[in-house]
């Protein structure tokens, strides 16, 4: 199995499997080589985008402004760049380590 975290240039790349209108914002564990993550905002206008971005900001304790999008921003499946932290801290944050 892929891990769902990887080196990329100065920071990381993470891929997310999204599930959005959900009870409450988590991470839930693995979706194959990804990393689940349930979002109470629904997929409309980019709420769910913005709410993904924000919960990992809070999560890994970086500002919004080091996390992006790269691919996938209407997909279910996210490719996430990040930038100022290391594999091993957002695996650890992640509950991944």
């Amino acid at each position: 199995m892929t891990d769902p975290v990887t080196r990329a240039g100065d920071g990381i790349r993470l891929t997310v499997h999204v599930q959005p209108k959900a009870r409450r914002t988590e991470i839930v564990g693995r979706h194959g080589d990804a990393l689940k993550v349930r979002l109470s905002a629904p997929p409309v206008d980019g709420a769910a985008n913005k709410a993904l971005v924000e919960f990992l900001a809070e999560t890994l304790k970086i500002p919004q402004v080091g996390i992006r999008i790269a691919g996938g921003g209407s997909s279910r499946r996210k490719a996430i760049m990040i930038s100022g932290v290391t594999v091993a801290r957002a695996r650890r944050a992640l509950g991944l380590a």
